[in-house]
Formats: structure tokens, sequence, C-alpha cells
């Protein structure tokens, strides 16, 4: 127990911040909560910081995103709701996904090799998928499309190691109750889908 308070006393109360926002978000996001967005703001405010020391570059350029995407999120939401009802959840064919995941995989190659060749960067090629992933799967979500759910499985696998790597063991824990949270997520969006289809 002694070795437990002492890590807790080490953890950065910036990490723990964000980590306790993003917790938040993903909580309201899966209640479809519109308040998801304001905890979504927060928490990459205080990751831009973070990942630029822990020089995860293309995790903090993704947080400025992630910082944008929730003013953007909490505005689709908003005006897509309608008298007593919110913005439904949809689903996108497979090729859109498709397209979408070739993409993903050039600019991440390009990237990846940038921040290989012309920078300190930490995992540029991992940290790069991540992020372009994180950018498409952030987008469906403020659409509120399905299978963003899917996308961030696997994102959020691939991010506990990354920043447990760097030294984020908090960031890191975030993201395995990421990981667990999602069939949640999930399954909360197709029964509201299946229901809005009937």
């Amino acid at each position: 127990m002694g070795d437990l308070i002492e890590q807790l006393r080490q953890w950065s109360p910036f990490e723990l911040a964000a980590v306790t926002s993003a917790l938040l978000y993903l909580v309201l996001a899966i209640r479809q909560n519109i308040l998801c967005w304001l905890f979504a703001g927060i928490s990459t405010a205080i990751y831009v910081y973070l990942f630029v020391v822990a020089r995860l570059y293309m995790e903090s350029a993704l947080n400025v995103f992630y910082f944008a995407m929730a003013i953007y999120g909490f505005s689709v939401w908003y005006r897509g709701r309608t008298p007593g009802a919110e913005l439904p959840v949809t689903v996108w064919p497979k090729r859109a996904h498709g397209v979408a995941i070739g993409a993903i995989l050039l600019a991440s190659l390009a990237s990846g090799y940038l921040l290989d060749t012309r920078t300190d960067a930490a995992f540029p090629y991992i940290d790069s998928l991540t992020t372009w992933s994180a950018i498409w799967a952030t987008f469906l979500v403020a659409r509120k499309v399905l299978e963003n759910w899917w996308y961030w499985l696997v994102i959020d696998a691939a991010s506990v190691f990354i920043y447990w790597s760097r030294d984020l063991e908090l960031t890191a824990l975030l993201f395995v109750v990421y990981v667990i949270m999602i069939p949640f997520g999930l399954i909360s969006w197709t029964r509201s889908y299946r229901e809005a289809s009937t």
C-alpha cells in the first residue's frame, strides 16, 4: 500500500487532471451526453503540453486537433438535435472505411518517415499511425458513426504501449480502461442505431 501511495504522489497533477477529464469524456460519450465534448476539451488542452514534454509530437498535434473537434462535436451534436431527440447514430458503408484506412496508412508512412529522419520523436511510425487513425475516429464520433468504436479499440490498445514506454503510466492506465469500456460504447450505440432504424 505504501508503494501505491508513493506512486500516486509521483504522478503529475496535470496528467491526473487530463486523465480524469478524459474518463468523464468517455463515460458521457457512451451515454451520448453532449457534455462529453466539454471534458474532451479540458483533457486535450492539458495533453498538448504533456505530449510535447514526452516528445510525442504527433500525439501533441493530435490533441490540438482533438480540442478543435471538441468544439465541432459539440456543435454537430447540438445542431443535430430535434425536439425530443438527439442526433441519431448512423452506419457508414465499408467502402468509405476502406478508403479511409488506405489514406491513414499513406499519411502514417509519410509523417512517420519525416519524424524518423528529422526529429527526435519516439516511435515515429506507431505515433503517426495512431494519430492519423484517431483523427478519422474522432470525426466519426462527432458524426455519431457507429464504427468509431472499432477504430478506437485498435488505437487505444496501441496507445497503451506508447504511453507506458514514455513514462506516462497514468495515461497508459487510462487507455487500458478505455479498451475495457469500448465494448460498452459499442453496445450502447448499436442499441441506439437499431432503435432509430425500426
